[in-house]
């Protein structure tokens, strides 16, 4: 298939990666030429614009840091559609919003073009290993098309169509709440009970064996508890983002969501102090920083990839 991949960051590049290893004709763009400089080496084309990027191409995927960044790939000067053929599909892999998807989509239908939102989850270490979770908004047909496509990106058990456009992007931004929430909540239950005089290790040994186990608790914990690891794979602007995109996503559909705002706060409190680049898991530390007492297994295991 011939495909087009705008957004070379740290998503984007492992994704393209993928897809030119998968055998596509790729050719990228990025707003830092450099960025595709590896590609490049390897058989992808540059494309000095996103219109010369989806110029003959059957697919274009963006993955881009936002809704702002999206609305001006795609319908910008010299932007995406103005590019893209009628028969082909654009596929937005960012995290960003129904509102967004519909703007483009109001545009794109009369002119043959095709619309999926198609956000990941899975971290840099899923991008890499072509194993992303993937949540696919759109057409049903459309998505059967693009499906050999996104098996180049994820693991094809975890590629889902979720439903009508704008599906995707709204669990995209349910999974990242939800996780930001289990994060906040765990460092303040961790945090408690040690300060109590529980052991950590005890304490989560307990914690994972009764119905408040999690994920988090499981697995993604562990970067901070063994290795002070805060993964600064993905930055606390992001995660603010995302946060802010959720809280908007709540206001339009009529939900109140105290919860959900204070762990907002909880994230930007943490932005405040260790900064925008800072890794998505510094709530932790902030916690930390706060009590004196860093939440530390005495027997840390080796560092996860």
């Amino acid at each position: 298939m011939k495909v087009a991949f705008i957004g070379l960051g740290h998503m984007g590049a492992p994704m393209s990666r993928n897809v030119l290893a998968a055998g596509h004709d790729l050719v990228v763009h990025d707003l830092r030429r450099d960025a595709a400089a590896g590609l490049l080496a390897e058989g992808a084309a540059w494309a000095d614009s996103p219109r010369a990027a989806g110029a003959g191409r059957e697919a274009v995927i963006t993955m881009l840091p936002g809704p702002p960044a999206v609305e001006q790939v795609l319908l910008g000067p010299d932007g995406l559609l103005d590019g893209m053929e009628p028969g082909s599909v654009w596929i937005d892999m960012s995290t960003s919003t129904p509102a967004v998807a519909g703007r483009v989509l109001a545009l794109a239908a009369p002119r043959g073009i095709a619309v999926l939102d198609a956000p990941v989850s899975g971290m840099a270490a899923g991008a890499r290993d072509g194993t992303l979770q993937i949540f696919a908004g759109g057409d049903a047909a459309d998505f059967a098309v693009a499906r050999p496509l996104l098996e180049a990106m994820g693991d094809p058990a975890r590629i889902v169509h979720a439903g009508p456009h704008g599906a995707g992007y709204i669990v995209k931004l349910m999974i990242n709440l939800l996780w930001f929430a289990h994060l906040t909540a765990s460092a303040e239950v961790l945090t408690i009970g040690t300060q109590a005089g529980v052991g950590l290790a005890t304490l989560r040994h307990c914690l994972l064996a009764s119905p408040a186990a999690s994920h988090f608790l499981d697995r993604d914990v562990l970067s901070v508890l063994e290795h002070g690891d805060y993964d600064e794979g993905f930055a606390l602007a992001l995660a603010c983002k995302d946060l802010g995109l959720a809280l908007d996503l709540a206001r339009t559909s009529g939900v109140p969501v105290p919860v959900s705002a204070a762990v907002e706060q909880i994230y930007r409190q943490a932005r405040a102090r260790y900064g925008d680049t800072g890794g998505e898991m510094l709530p932790v530390k902030l916690l930390e920083d706060l009590t004196g007492a860093p939440l530390r297994l005495s027997t840390p295991g080796p560092p996860r990839s």
